[in-house]
């Protein structure tokens, strides 16, 4: 697949296969293609030649058997301003048929350490505990894809210790991991690959254990 965006190639011709308990991480500078390569991934953009598919389906977030199955941290999440984050989490729950949706939410309060903020009001939160409910918003429904871009950002190093724990888990518990970052040290402690993007090729692709921490 690639990805063009008028003369521009943001993402030049590749071939990438992310089996269900692997960990990819993606690295290099801004402007790389990494985050090209998660909108793509996650059925979010679509590639001007080749295809991507999940599970033998077509990827596109129109469709509801792909939309069910996979979580994505990308941006902020979109909020009603009179709803505090407990309820948030619990729609995103009940939307996906959650079992048990209430105590699911509070376990992902709990992990985010959000729980002294659960009847806040999103515009209150900081910047690291909005990124924490973002993160949560993941975590609380079903995935057996998970696409992160950045998810590090504006965590402290408790957090972000917290945040490679989980993804670890999340590889453990057979989900497919795909996620971009600026941190070495998350790549080395999470990924078992991770590629290396530099104007939008990819330049190298290896084990996670080699990326210098």
């Amino acid at each position: 697949m690639s990805r063009r965006f008028g003369e521009r190639e943001a993402l030049k011709p590749l071939d990438l296969h992310v089996a269900p308990g692997e960990r990819v991480a993606l690295v290099g500078a801004n402007g790389s293609g990494k985050s090209t390569l998660l909108r793509l991934a996650c059925g979010r953009d679509r590639p001007t030649t080749g295809s991507v598919h999940f599970d033998g389906l077509p990827m596109t977030e129109d469709d509801p058997r792909v939309r069910s199955r996979v979580a994505v941290v990308a941006e902020a999440l979109s909020c009603y301003p009179d709803l505090t984050v407990r309820q948030h989490l619990e729609l995103v729950a009940v939307a996906h048929a959650v079992p048990d949706p209430g105590a699911v939410v509070e376990r992902c309060l709990d992990e985010q350490r959000l729980a002294a903020h659960a009847d806040a009001l999103p515009g209150s939160l900081s910047s690291g505990q909005a990124q924490a409910m973002l993160l949560a918003a993941a975590w609380v429904r079903p995935r057996d894809l998970l696409v992160l871009d950045e998810p590090e950002q504006r965590l402290d190093p408790a957090a972000r210790d917290r945040l490679a724990a989980r993804l670890r888990a999340e590889g453990d518990r057979g989900t497919a991991v795909l996620f971009a970052t600026h941190h070495p040290a998350l790549a080395h402690a999470v990924a078992d690959r991770v590629l290396v993007l530099e104007d939008g090729r990819v330049v190298a692709d290896g084990a996670g254990d080699r990326v210098p921490a």
